[in-house]
């Protein structure tokens, strides 16, 4: 039995408290597993013991327990089967993602990260996990603009140089749910000591959405598939956008620096 029916069929016994919860919970949806207890403590003004009997009385230890089951039913509804549209749906999907991505851009938002990364002394990339891949990859878009960036994915490190960082520095912050403890932290100190902050991530009003000085939007969320090739598709995008509005605003000659790497590394090639 799914949540949606286990809720339903448990309906009568909950509490007038535990109702209003119960009913936030069947209008969210599957979006609910992206929530927080806090979000659900502001949606039904109910406390922490409320949300958690709730979660019990369906057999549930917690809310996280309860978010997991949540993803687990959502992920098997979109689990591909058919080896003969395997391929196909899986481009689709990163199409889905490209576009919704792109449906999410905000022309002043990355002038004004443009702008910033013109200004700035220094450029650091902060990010853990897929998302500290996705920072990795970055600083290589970056460096074929001419661009030199350095990308941090260790959180201690991104504390120890956050810990250095002035208003002359910039720091990129990676991460798709936006509430990831260790980048939010490297931020926090980084911002603390000055430096500006470009968040990408999917949602300007998550704690690390709201650290930053603009906001560059993701639109994949993950939570049973964190490290998705969609949510990374989706960084990368917005990477690969911002890098060519660089070039764009700053008259960069890319093909001449393009050239210069070329012939870089032309020679590391086998014949």
């Amino acid at each position: 039995m799914d949540s949606t029916q286990l809720i339903r069929e448990k309906y009568d016994e909950l509490t007038k408290s535990e109702k209003r919860v119960a009913d936030f919970v069947l209008s969210a949806g599957e979006k609910i597993m992206y929530s927080t207890m806090s979000d659900l403590k502001a949606a039904t003004k109910v406390g922490d013991a409320t949300i958690i009997r709730f979660c019990q009385k369906l057999g549930y230890s917690g809310f996280s327990d309860f978010k997991i089951a949540v993803a687990k039913e959502n992920f098997s509804k979109t689990e591909l089967h058919e080896e003969s549209t395997l391929y196909d749906d899986m481009a689709n999907h990163l199409s889905d993602a490209l576009r919704a991505t792109a449906k999410l851009i905000k022309k002043d938002n990355l002038r004004t990260a443009v702008k910033l990364m013109t200004d700035a002394k220094s450029i650091y990339l902060f990010g853990v996990g897929s998302s500290g891949e996705a920072s990795l990859a970055f600083e290589s878009i970056l460096l074929r603009a001419g661009v030199r960036a350095v990308a941090v994915p260790d959180p201690h490190f991104q504390a120890q140089i956050a810990s250095l960082l002035t208003a002359d520095d910039l720091v990129f912050g990676f991460s798709l749910s936006g509430r990831t403890k260790d980048t939010y932290d490297s931020l926090h100190i980084a911002q603390t000591n000055g430096a500006k902050i470009v968040a990408i991530t999917n949602n300007p009003l998550t704690p690390i959405g709201k650290l930053g000085d603009v906001v560059l939007q993701t639109a994949i969320e993950e939570f049973l598939n964190g490290g998705s090739v969609a949510g990374r598709v989706s960084q990368l995008y917005i990477c690969d956008v911002l890098t060519h509005e660089y070039e764009i605003t700053n008259h960069i000659d890319a093909v001449s620096l393009r050239e210069k790497v070329l012939r870089a590394i032309i020679d590391k090639s086998i014949d």
